[in-house]
């Protein structure tokens, strides 16, 4: 059961994961959190850096959804203006969201990655459906009230894992 909150991969940063990275696994669509993945959970928009990572995925044909468990409001105000398609009040982990994303860019599961700051909701809600998944570490170091619940449940998780091996990064 707790292999289920193990990603696939573990990386610092988006900025670490590239369109030939994912082009040489066959990757054609990215399921993406918002908050803390791509950027800090209190800023309204996108940096000018990341409007160019997702240019480089968008000229590769590589497919971006944002799947975040906050409001319509705050994720159509980030997503309209750098036109990436998003699904807003997501219940991650369930998997729900995660399927209406797939069949929106009519891909095949292996052909998509999973990328979230968080165990018990994107990790977790991807592995649930046999998806790649890639962690990041989160970009701010506070959080919402929720999301900091979750974040004590996953340094228990974690330092577990540690303990029995099956981590093969740092934190």
């Amino acid at each position: 059961m707790l292999k289920n909150f193990l990603p696939d991969e573990h990386v610092q940063s988006i900025f670490d994961i590239t369109p030939e990275m994912l082009l040489k696994r066959n990757v054609k669509g990215i399921i993406t959190d918002l908050d803390n993945t791509l950027v800090e959970w209190d800023r309204p928009d996108a940096t000018p850096e990341l409007i160019k990572w997702f240019s480089s995925f968008k000229e590769k044909g590589i497919l971006i959804t944002i799947v975040s468990n906050n409001t319509q409001q705050r994720v159509s105000s980030f997503s309209d203006p750098v036109q990436i398609p998003f699904i807003y009040s997501a219940r991650k982990p369930m998997t729900r969201a995660f399927k209406r994303a797939i069949r929106d860019m009519n891909l095949k599961r292996d052909e998509i990655v999973v990328i979230g700051d968080q165990l018990l909701t994107d990790v977790l809600g991807g592995n649930r459906l046999k998806l790649h998944t890639i962690m990041v570490v989160p970009v701010a170091s506070t959080d919402g009230l929720w999301t900091r619940v979750n974040r004590k449940i996953e340094r228990m998780i974690l330092s577990w894992m540690k303990r029995k091996g099956m981590l093969n990064w740092e934190e």
